[in-house]
């Protein structure tokens, strides 16, 4: 670790309490999202970034964060970088996240295995089932292992470099094979080149509050609007597939371009100098616009969206920064969730087979709704609680 940093004692609430809002957020989106009646800003979305597309680019800045500031108080404690206790936090993470996600599927996992060859079975496993959050946060980690005791530009350069991998191989095959039947989720296998992005940012901004503590909020923010503006920059190649009116007939039944990720030359030729619509501004439909890599998607794993995601999560952590290690403040409901946000993330799903019978996805009753919500929220809420209570905490 550079020398002029200076650890941080006890735990940093900023840090917690940017969890919990994350967790909360994320059980309000999986909740509400599945609803016909739900705004789409809360749906989970392919072709522009909602909301609900915010969330999950935070637990890997939050990711990165904890892992910098772990490995950092061991090796201001044992004078070396303990690789392998973060080798085996690692791979306990990721053991976790296979068995759970086997289990929450276990029936259709087992029906398909005593219908289809076992090589399909794992094929597709790989790529839907057993590649959600917790094995990207996984898979990240170890990914960027190698830099975590890094300068501040080696890290940069890594995430660069990550970001220019994610597209060759996008443009060779993966843009296609992710978003082809079974469609992948979050990237899919090699989601984590650019989940790196922030969870690279995560690390740089523990670097930033060890070294200067709140007064690092300030640079924090600057440095996530400037990436939230490149994202956005980088999402504007989205308009060189809008689909001319003369052609509209011709291609309004293709869902992906043929040149999704390297556009054709004619594609700057018919240019029209269109920006991309702002963030959380859905985008025209895919009779307007061809599918392409350039767009924010979760499903791709995209560069423009996690650039973007990246410094939304820099910026409403400074915000954190400041009110809670700042000025005190924080809400009891982010700390209990935060300081127990796997066990809050497992019991997620648990609520969820509890409440959903009695709040099918077919209501449109918006106090059944809500009151279904708070229902699954008071579950994961409430066990939580308890568990803080009684200083037991859900962690590998």
């Amino acid at each position: 670790m550079p020398s002029t940093t200076t650890p941080v004692s006890g735990r940093l609430t900023s840090l917690d309490q940017f969890r919990g809002y994350t967790i909360f957020g994320m059980l309000l989106v999986n909740f509400l999202g599945g609803y016909a009646v739900c705004p789409r800003i809360l749906k989970h979305s392919h072709d522009y970034c909602s909301y609900a597309d915010t969330i999950m680019p935070q637990f890997l800045f939050a990711a990165g964060f904890a892992l910098r500031l772990s490995l950092g108080k061991r090796l201001a404690v044992e004078g070396r970088m303990p690789w392998g206790r973060a080798m085996r936090r690692i791979a306990g993470l990721a053991l976790v996240a296979i068995a759970w996600y086997t289990f929450c599927d276990l029936k259709g996992i087992v029906h398909q295995f005593g219908t289809e060859q076992t090589l399909n079975v794992l094929s597709r496993l790989a790529k839907r089932n057993w590649f959600q959050t917790l094995s990207h946060i996984a898979a990240t980690s170890l990914w960027i292992l190698p830099v975590m005791g890094a300068s501040t530009r080696s890290r940069v350069w890594y995430a660069i470099g990550s970001g220019a991998a994610h597209v060759v191989l996008s443009w060779w095959f993966n843009f296609v094979w992710v978003n082809s039947d079974p469609k992948g989720i979050d990237g899919g296998p090699l989601g984590f080149l650019t989940w790196a992005i922030p969870a690279l940012c995560g690390t740089l901004a523990c670097d930033a509050v060890r070294a200067s503590g709140v007064a690092a909020a300030r640079r924090i923010a600057m440095y996530g609007l400037a990436m939230m503006i490149l994202g956005y920059a980088l999402s504007c190649g989205t308009t060189l597939y809008d689909i001319p009116a003369q052609s509209m007939t011709v291609v309004s039944n293709r869902s992906l371009a043929t040149d999704p990720v390297l556009p054709a030359a004619e594609r700057f030729q018919n240019w029209n100098g269109r920006l991309a619509e702002p963030p959380f501004v859905p985008p025209p439909t895919r009779q307007y616009r061809e599918g392409n890599y350039w767009m924010m998607s979760q499903r791709s794993g995209a560069l423009s969206y996690l650039t973007f995601a990246a410094g939304l999560s820099l910026l409403i952590y400074s915000l954190f920064l400041c009110l809670c290690d700042g000025w005190g403040w924080q809400l009891g409901i982010f700390r209990t969730l935060g300081v127990n946000s796997l066990a809050a993330y497992i019991l997620n799903d648990v609520a969820s087979w509890i409440v959903a019978p009695y709040f099918p996805e077919s209501s449109s009753s918006l106090v059944s709704i809500l009151t279904g919500f708070a229902s699954s929220f008071l579950i994961v809420y409430g066990i939580c609680r308890v568990l803080e209570w009684r200083g037991w905490y859900l962690r590998v």
